[in-house]
């Protein structure tokens, strides 16, 4: 891969962002940053408490704020949150520098449902569901709302039935 490029993770939650980004910088032997474990640690609380505390609209835009320093520097795999793209100018920032990459993977609402069913206490957005299929729903709409912005990634990764090692493989694959 050229030097002098950032490569992008975008996605819906438990779409495997982080693992795979973890996996990608270090096949790349490039730095890895995950946009939400940033966040964390500037303000000093978990996603969750920020959510409660401040509010969705404070977290969105200390997202934009972190996300416009981390592009700064080059040479990075950064996995962005899942609703990063649709937000403010997140999407034109990134899209600005030609020099950033952005995938996106695409993950089928089933996997998705299931991967976040088990985890959907830990996620301040889906904590209010108590039914499996009022999950899909949600997912559903998001999907719908979101697709427009993930659709403009550079590389689209249909990840479904690949382990996060094919994935990144898949990716570099893509880079050349």
């Amino acid at each position: 891969m050229k030097k002098n490029k950032n490569i992008i993770l975008c996605g819906y939650m438990a779409s495997g962002k982080s693992t795979v980004g973890k996996v990608l910088a270090d096949k790349l032997h490039l730095k890895y940053i995950d946009l939400d474990k940033e966040i964390e640690r500037k303000i000093q609380l978990p996603i969750p408490e920020i959510f409660e505390e401040m509010g969705e609209i404070f977290f969105r835009k200390k997202e934009s704020e972190v996300l416009k320093e981390i592009l700064q520097e080059k040479d990075k795999v950064i996995s962005l949150g899942g609703g990063t793209p649709v937000y403010g100018n997140n999407l034109g920032l990134i899209k600005s520098d030609r020099e950033n990459i952005l995938v996106y993977l695409k993950v089928n609402l089933e996997i998705l449902t299931g991967r976040l069913w088990n985890e959907k206490n830990k996620r301040p957005l889906l904590s209010f569901l108590n039914h499996r299929e009022d999950l899909e729903e949600y997912i559903r709409k998001h999907m719908f709302e979101r697709n427009f912005y993930y659709l403009q990634s550079n590389l689209i990764i249909e990840t479904n039935s690949l382990l996060p090692e094919e994935i990144a493989d898949e990716i570099i694959k893509n880079l050349k």
